[in-house]
């Protein structure tokens, strides 16, 4: 499997980030999972894996807020914007179920993911013109 390189330190670090906001929810899920049907642990409740997916949007609208520039410039970044975009998205519909099923305060991650996929758009749009 090919990897594409970060084109710029600070790139490489946004994507890091993101990586980390998209692992921890998905292993708390797997953590849960084995460990309430398996393991015997009934602490293991579904909001030990929901919460993390609903705080994880809100992290990255904050990193995605301070590296605006990675997204206006190209040369610098252009791997972050798809990544960005392809992780809100998942969030966007896991929070959405998240919303119907589990809580009415997933609509912040939601809201958040929804920021996300808008502010891109307006940011390119604005540096193309």
């Amino acid at each position: 499997m090919a990897t594409v390189p970060a084109r710029s330190p600070q790139e490489s670090r946004a994507i890091k980030f993101l990586a980390a906001c998209t692992l921890v929810p998905i292993l708390c899920f797997a953590f849960q999972d084995l460990g309430s049907e398996y393991g015997g642990m009934d602490w293991l409740t579904y909001g030990y894996a929901a919460w993390p997916m609903m705080i994880a949007p809100v992290l990255m609208l904050i990193v995605f807020f301070m590296n605006r520039e990675l997204i206006r410039n190209p040369q610098i970044g252009a791997n972050f914007s798809q990544t960005i975009k392809i992780v809100a998205v998942m969030y966007l519909m896991w929070n959405i179920i998240g919303a119907i099923g589990y809580s009415w305060v997933a609509v912040i991650p939601v809201l958040s993911c929804l920021t996300i996929l808008v502010a891109d758009w307006q940011i390119k749009k604005r540096a193309g013109a």
